[in-house]
Formats: C-alpha cells, structure tokens, sequence
C-alpha cells in the first residue's frame, strides 16, 4: 500500500493459498481426465499382439527388400517386338520352372499353377487373332519376365501363409480356396514396400527392376485394369505406415 498497490490486489496468506490449492485441484482433474482417456483407448491382447509378431516375422522371412532374386528372373525387355510364340513359350517355361521349387511342395501349389496358367493364357489369347500383327506382339514384350515375377511372388506368398499357425491347420481345400481368393491381393499388399509415390514406380533394386506403368500394359493389362490398383498403391503408401 506504501508504495502505491491497490488494496485488493494484495492477498493474505490465506487467499494466497486457496488459489495455489485451486491450481493443483484442476492439474489433478486433467491428469484423472487423462487417465480414463488412456483407459478407454483400445489395447491389443497378449493373443493379438502374438499374432501380430508372427506375421511380421513370416513377412521378413518371405521377403527379401534386396530384391536380389530378381537376377534370376529372364531380363525385362522395354523395347523391341516380342512375337506371340515366344511369349507363350517364356511363360510356359517359367511355369516349368516353378514346378520344380518350393512352389510345388505343398498341395495347393498345382490349383494355383493352373490359376496362374489361365492368367497367362488370356495374354496369349488377346493378341493370337488372325487380324493380330507382329507390331501387337510387342505389348507382350515384358510378359516373360513379369511372369517369372508373378510366379516367385505366389511361391513366396505360399511360404508366408505356412508359417501362420491358422493357415496350417486348415484342410488342404480350404488352404487351395484362401490362396486362389487372396495371393494376388497379398502381393498386391507387399508390393506397396516397393512403390515410390513420387513417380508412380516400384523400385526393385538396381535401374533394369524399377517398374512403371507402362511396363505392365507390356505384359497384356489394360491401363482400365491398372488404374485401381495404382489408385489402392498411392492410398496405401500415404499411409505412411511404420513397423514398430
């Protein structure tokens, strides 16, 4: 008051300690808010967490981010004509080839070798018309490589899916109906890790496997055909997703 504050901006000690007490009483009503914010948040059990850890080891296991089996794969081929003969020849060479892998050890490997023939035999039969030209035949020219791709990737998605528990209980029909209605879209999945959102590409290692678009619609797909999948590609990427 002597040196000119207004009386009732003085506290006593009394006051003063009311607000201090006022102070803490609502940090610990934040803090009890807090903590029945935490309490509601959805936690995963001791089974789902399991799980999860074992689905993540299956991936690692399955799939090498070094791509380095790509070497083994016949070349890609961006430019140039392909004739149809020798595109049909390539893809049935490489189905030899994953008869002899692990791709033919287990039970459902024959049903999604012949799925996986049928899907390479529509390519042939889209461009083996009469009016077909040799020039047409060019669509198919990264066909052999990509089908080498696609067989090692379904070879790999069938290791992956016998290393989950669930999976190997199944019967051996029930195995054969899981992977003919979902090995495409688990590629699919996997094949995210690879995709760059910058130029819409999947980087597989060195320059000869980084794929665009346009490599596909080499192999016989349509760009109506891949836009969804580029689509579901960019939507999962932003994403952002982390393993932790």
């Amino acid at each position: 008051v002597d040196i000119g504050m207004m009386k009732e901006f003085i506290l006593t000690d009394e006051e003063v300690q009311r607000k201090k007490d006022l102070i803490q009483r609502r940090k610990d009503e934040e803090a009890q808010r807090e903590a029945e914010r935490e309490a509601r948040r959805p936690r995963l059990t001791d089974e789902q967490s399991q799980v999860i850890a074992t689905l993540v080891e299956a991936h690692h296991k399955t799939y090498d981010d070094s791509y380095s089996d790509f070497c083994r794969f016949r070349p890609p081929v961006r430019e140039g004509p392909v004739t149809r003969s020798a595109s049909r020849a390539a893809s049935l060479h490489s189905l030899s080839d994953a008869s002899s892998d692990s791709f033919s050890h287990s039970p459902e490997s024959v049903d999604t070798k012949m799925n996986f023939n049928n899907l390479l035999m529509m390519y042939h039969e889209q461009g083996s018309s009469p009016d077909s030209s040799e020039e047409e035949g060019s669509s198919f020219s990264m066909l052999p490589h990509l089908a080498d791709l696609v067989s090692y990737s379904i070879q790999k998605v069938i290791g992956f899916a016998k290393m989950i528990p669930g999976f190997r209980e199944l019967t051996a029909e029930d195995q054969i109906a899981l992977l003919k209605s979902s090995a495409i879209e688990v590629i699919m999945l996997r094949s995210n890790q690879s995709f760059n959102l910058g130029d819409m590409s999947w980087s597989c290692g060195g320059p000869d496997f980084k794929y665009q678009i346009s490599d596909v619609t080499k192999a016989g797909h349509t760009l109506e055909l891949l836009e969804p999948l580029v689509k579901f590609q960019v939507g999962l990427k932003k994403l952002n997703l982390q393993e932790e």
